[in-house]
């Protein structure tokens, strides 16, 4: 399907001759006002480029870009005003974030390049968002499948944490970025200099050595070192370095960065992990909540008050003892799983996966795994 144009301009004779001279090269839909225009980008989006007037009643080119840069981030943006100075010029860019900026009134051939142009821009924009939210992120999700097998503990922990994250972000109604993602699947490699003994001991609530309290106490920052060396990931690197940092507590063990603002990533990261760490002990989630709520100005209140109803709608979770072979994506353990020779192989609270699902299948093939296996259940909506 060929990329859309939109152009909009409050006189119509402008945008019928837009039409006449580029409709047998491009895909335009056309509005006369600024309104209009965000009325179509709603129902007729997406579009790859927005070519505006400058000088349009009501809402000027520059507020009509600005407000599409919002609702269409991904969509090329152009300016084309019969007002040449530079001072209008400079808005438009810093206001709208403009691709081009043309004078009218504009050749054809001109404004033909400048849309093709702004159509390769937005291919080359697309292009890498389909990279990082789906390449990149599908390549971390099976790196940290293959690291399942060395240290299933840390891997199960991440799992919850993940489906935690992505609870949080929704009820909190903000997009789940590709980076917020990235550090929820990631929030555990440091672990990996961890020994597997170490992280039940503490996921048990079991006391620990001094050495065993500092390996701890660096996994954010080694994950953080590992995480940098990948391109790209550079702002998800910086948001595990800060996932264990307390909102309104200045932390003596991280001095490097107590004066860097915390990512809002991070402060999500940091009630997930906490909270699924005193889960782990045994705490139930009404006293888990309780004691993060007591913990004054360690997390951030929008995220606890997100946390809070997530709690409540999970109580409507049905639990059910099903079989291997009964097991299906989206389920949620209640137990630990363990083989009949007592081989931990998933954690509670982990959501299965298709890999889960096959990898439990194969090492049934060889030894048997204790069952039936509990798991919890959202409720299909009424």
């Amino acid at each position: 399907m060929a990329e859309r144009i939109l152009c909009v301009d409050d006189e119509q004779n402008v945008l019928d001759g837009y039409r006449r001279q580029l409709r047998k090269k491009f895909d335009i839909d056309i509005a006369l006002s600024g309104a209009e225009g965000l009325q179509s980008i709603r129902t007729k989006g997406p579009y790859a480029v927005i070519v505006a007037d400058m000088r349009m009643p009501e809402m000027d080119g520059v507020q009509f870009l600005s407000k599409v840069k919002k609702i269409a981030p991904n969509t090329v943006r152009m300016m084309l005003t019969g007002n040449a100075d530079q001072n209008t010029a400079v808005e438009a860019v810093n206001e709208g974030h403009i691709f081009r900026f043309l004078n009218k009134p504009c050749e054809p051939d001109t404004l033909a390049k400048a849309l093709a142009a702004g159509i390769e821009q937005h291919r080359l924009i697309t292009a890498e968002k389909e990279l990082l939210e789906k390449t990149l992120i599908g390549s971390l999700k099976v790196l940290t499948e293959v690291l399942s097998l060395v240290n299933p503990t840390a891997y199960g922990r991440a799992s919850r944490v993940q489906r935690l994250v992505r609870q949080l972000a929704a009820e909190m109604k903000i997009s789940l970025t590709w980076q917020l993602k990235a550090a929820s699947i990631l929030s555990q490699v440091g672990c990996v200099t961890v020994p597997e003994t170490t992280l039940t001991k503490a996921y048990q609530g079991e006391s620990l050595s001094r050495e065993e309290e500092q390996m701890l106490q660096d996994y954010p920052r080694v994950g953080s070192e590992l995480v940098a060396h990948i391109p790209r990931l550079e702002a998800v690197s910086q948001i595990i370095a800060q996932q264990e940092k307390k909102f309104g507590v200045v932390d003596p063990l991280m001095p490097a960065i107590a004066e860097e603002p915390i990512p809002p990533e991070s402060r999500i990261l940091k009630v997930a992990l906490d909270y699924d760490l005193l889960e782990s002990k045994g705490t139930n989630k009404v006293l888990a909540l309780a004691e993060l709520k007591g913990r004054s100005g360690w997390y951030d209140p929008e995220v606890l008050d997100a946390l809070e109803a997530i709690i409540r709608q999970e109580e409507h979770f049905e639990i059910r003892k099903v079989g291997l072979k009964d097991l299906t994506d989206q389920m949620i353990l209640v137990d630990d799983v363990h083989s009949t020779t007592g081989a931990l192989l998933a954690s509670r609270g982990q959501e299965t996966t298709q890999p889960l699902r096959y990898r439990l299948k194969n090492f049934a093939k060889k030894t048997p795994i204790a069952e039936p296996i509990a798991v919890l259940i959202q409720p299909k909506e009424a």
